[in-house]
């Protein structure tokens, strides 16, 4: 049976067939590596540190901003304590008893950036940052021309506080809503502290040349 371009053909019905318009429309594509647009959007917005690669953290896929805090990292290297990455252990730091003998954090994070085709999946993967910092989505050019962008996107960014780029064909990244940090953020918690610890076995394992305080 021929079906009209941009339909689809279901069977059933008063006359065994029907047709449907078809939904089917192709994901707007990134024109580069996640890691090389996150590096182009830390430097836009102005955040001094290292881009680490990108990661999976807390099931959303990111690119940490952070700086090596030359002290702590210095007098963790002198008692061997090393990045702990063991949500559990690092849990029992914020707890009254053990609080002034965990290891100090070694790393500031900067920002967290994530690098996606479309802003639904932006804000989610930032969500559980955003209580922490700063936060900042890139997406491609192409997916910011709807008014499901404008009416939606924007306000929820601005919401919570999340930063908003767009990157063109030609990998251009370029500022279409600032961030802000303006409200009450979370410090200290065995959430934040666990991040700390990935941000700062990433700057080691990777033998990047770490931007200090």
């Amino acid at each position: 049976m021929a079906v009209t371009p941009g339909e689809v053909a279901v069977t059933g019905g008063a006359n065994g067939t029907r047709s449907l318009p078809s939904r089917v429309v192709p994901p707007h594509q990134l024109p580069s590596t996640a890691d090389e647009l996150a590096t182009e959007a830390a430097a836009r917005l102005g955040w001094h540190g290292v881009v680490l690669p990108e990661t999976r953290l807390l099931g959303r896929k990111v690119n940490l901003v952070a700086r090596l805090r030359t002290v702590p990292h210095a007098e963790r290297i002198a008692m061997g304590v090393g990045p702990v990455i063991d949500r559990a252990v690092v849990d029992t730091w914020t707890w009254p008893e053990f609080v002034g003998s965990a290891p100090a954090a070694a790393v500031e994070i900067v920002g967290v950036l994530t690098v996606q085709r479309h802003w639904r999946t932006g804000v989610a993967a930032l969500g559980p940052f955003a209580r922490y910092g700063e936060t900042a989505m890139v997406l491609p050019s192409a997916a910011t021309l709807t008014e499901d962008y404008v009416d939606n996107c924007l306000p929820r960014a601005r919401t919570y506080g999340m930063a908003v780029l767009t990157a063109d064909e030609e990998a251009k990244v370029q500022t279409d809503l600032l961030g802000h940090s303006e409200r009450l953020l979370v410090t200290g918690d065995p959430i934040s502290r666990w991040i700390n610890e990935v941000a700062y076995e990433l700057l080691l394992a990777h033998d990047i040349p770490a931007a200090v305080d």
